[in-house]
């Protein structure tokens, strides 16, 4: 028997709108689809047996951290564009580097290549990771 609810939707409605939330969200569940599914739980909540407050305020603090994840993202995002894009100012440039041996060693960078997430500097000694290198000229 299904227990009809203040605004008079069943819970068989409730547990379609958040399927509904989940599904036109896509694969993954954002922010829009969290504040989707919290507002159908509010709308079609049980009047004898409400939403706590401690719930309400997990729940809440679970939309800012999603919130935060997101923006982190988004700068994490442009600090590597902007990290491509500041690693072709090496081309043309002498950089010291450590070698294989674990000396310093010398060469001018010819062209830069991103490769699985890393940056690739091109010499005439051969590649050389960015994170190798120790000083540009």
């Amino acid at each position: 028997m299904a227990v009809e609810n203040v605004a008079g939707a069943s819970s068989s409605n409730n547990s379609s709108a958040i399927t509904n939330a989940v599904t036109n969200s896509g694969s993954d569940l954002g922010k829009d689809a969290f504040l989707k599914i919290l507002i159908t739980q509010l709308t079609n909540q049980d009047p004898l047996d409400p939403l706590k407050d401690k719930d309400f305020i997990a729940q809440m603090a679970q939309f800012s951290t999603l919130e935060q994840m997101t923006n982190m993202n988004e700068s994490i995002g442009q600090m590597v564009a902007l990290n491509k894009a500041s690693a072709v100012s090496y081309i043309g440039r002498v950089i010291e580097y450590l070698g294989e041996d674990g000396l310093s060693a010398y060469s001018q960078v010819g062209y830069v290549r991103f490769e699985q997430g890393k940056i690739i500097l091109n010499t005439p000694d051969g590649d050389v990771p960015l994170e190798d290198v120790i000083s540009v000229a």
